[in-house]
């Protein structure tokens, strides 16, 4: 009877767990809620594709890789969202098993002694048992998939919870880039700044002796001391802002580091700038937070399969088989064979609904997924399309503010000439000064916006290999 019963029990539940049909609707991915080109003013031409370019190639100041490589191990937020990947991970681990039978050994014994006035006897009655087992308990046999459906849906979460993670870590690598430029920014629109009160202080006390011989009237030297301290209170403006953007990248990378090798000025950077963005279907499906949306998407249509799956009758089975005995000694003995074998069939009758509102409640998410997935493609494409056009427009831009700016620093320099030859005015001379510290306090904005621009684009791109092989994996 043994050898009957216990190869009949394996194979039922062995065919249960692989032969499980699906209730879940074919998965197709939507089509792009996009055009199917760039918009006209985007130039999305290059020589260099950012999935090619690693950290290091696309950035090539040895102070901001440095930056960058500390955040990466101490920015807290980032190690939030590698703990959630491995919590995602975990939690598919315990739906994936319960799609196998859980075989436990079970080892018992048993004593009871019946009183005298209770025996049918009249004396008092001892007994005692003894079992030894190994057994399946409530093992649900999923004829309509709904363990398998739980179990893919947890898959796609722990997917989902990856790409999360490679997105926010792309994501930091561009804020950590992008407030080290700000703070070079700062720096050097500081550092010109404090050459400027430097020679408007000098310039003060000129026209002050002047003043004293008679040369220069009171009105030159109120306008001298006024026009220094405005370049005192830009000066101050700029150290604040500096420090608050320092402030922010601390924040970022996780700490106060020291030995860090020296930094380039903007001018120097070298951030590759001519990558190229191939067609939206291509760039767009290749960044981690897309591959994120569409994975929750799955986890939403295998939900449904699950809901579906109620339906039905669940069908559940537990067997034991082992030995047993009244004795220590006997429980191994011929004869002392035990088995217990309870198949249990449980179909809800009257839910009022309850079933029916869980596949409606299935099926809403699922359709939120899809705008969520639609929504992420097409900020993504707004994003990259913007880049694209303020890639080339700011080149422009700086292009023109570094012609401007050379043209008022030889103003200056004539203007100069002419007022200490006594041919110019004095508010010539300030008017010229003036409009070179701001052609160039300009030229280092806008070319700090030209490299953020650059950096934003390599992130809406999908990054470099580490980015690109997470979403390429998880496809």
């Amino acid at each position: 009877m043994r050898k009957r019963i216990v190869p009949a029990i394996l194979s039922l539940t062995v065919a249960a767990t692989f032969a499980g049909c699906s209730l879940a609707p074919d998965y197709v991915r939507p089509a792009p809620p996009v055009a199917a080109q760039w918009p006209g003013g985007a130039q999305p031409e290059g020589t260099r594709h950012a999935g090619e370019l690693d950290m290091e190639s696309f950035y090539p100041d040895p102070r901001l890789r440095a930056l960058i490589g500390i955040a990466l191990t101490n920015n807290r937020d980032l190690r939030i969202s590698t703990a959630r990947v491995t919590e995602a991970q975990a939690l598919y681990g315990i739906q994936r098993a319960d799609r196998l039978p859980t075989v436990g050994l079970g080892v018992d014994r048993s004593a009871a002694l019946t009183p005298a006035d209770l025996s049918m006897t009249g004396r008092p009655l001892s007994s005692q048992r003894f079992d030894v087992n190994l057994g399946i308990a409530a093992f649900e046999l999923d004829f309509w998939g709904r363990v398998k459906n739980l179990s893919a849906a947890a898959l796609a979460s722990y997917l989902a919870t990856e790409d999360a993670r490679s997105a926010f870590r792309l994501s930091l690598i561009s804020d950590v880039a992008d407030a080290y430029l700000s703070t070079q920014e700062l720096d050097e629109r500081a550092a010109l700044a404090r050459d400027t009160v430097t020679t408007r202080q000098e310039f003060r006390d000129l026209v002050a002796r002047r003043r004293e011989v008679g040369i220069a009237s009171d009105l030159d030297y109120l306008t001298a001391e006024g026009s220094l301290q405005s370049a005192r209170a830009e000066l101050a403006s700029l150290e604040r802002q500096r420090s608050a953007s320092d402030n922010y990248l601390r924040l970022l990378v996780g700490g106060a580091p020291t030995d860090l090798p020296p930094g380039r000025r903007l001018s120097e950077q070298g951030i590759v700038p001519d990558l190229a963005a191939d067609l939206p279907a291509d760039v767009l499906l290749r960044r981690p937070d897309i591959s994120a949306a569409e994975r929750q998407l799955i986890a939403a249509n295998a939900n449904i399969g699950a809901a579906r799956a109620a339906f039905f009758p669940r069908i559940t089975l537990t067997g034991v088989f082992g030995s047993s005995s009244a004795a220590l000694s006997g429980l191994f003995k011929s004869g002392s064979e035990a088995w217990s074998f309870q198949p249990a069939l449980s179909l809800p009758l009257f839910d009022f609904g309850r079933t029916s509102a869980n596949v409606d409640l299935a099926q809403a998410r699922k359709v939120i997924a899809v705008a969520q997935y639609e929504k992420a493609i097409q900020q993504a494409f707004r994003e990259i399309a913007d880049l694209l056009v303020a890639r080339d427009k700011l080149k422009a831009q700086l292009d023109s503010q570094e012609a401007a700016e050379r043209a008022q620093n030889e103003r200056l320099r004539l203007t100069d000439a002419r007022y200490k030859g006594g041919v110019a005015s004095y508010l010539e001379l300030l008017d010229a000064q003036r409009d070179s510290f701001t052609a160039q306090q300009a030229t280092v904005q806008v070319r700090r916006q030209l490299l953020s621009a650059y950096n934003q684009l390599y992130k809406a791109l999908g990054g470099g290999p580490e980015t690109a092989a997470v979403a390429s994996a998880n496809q």
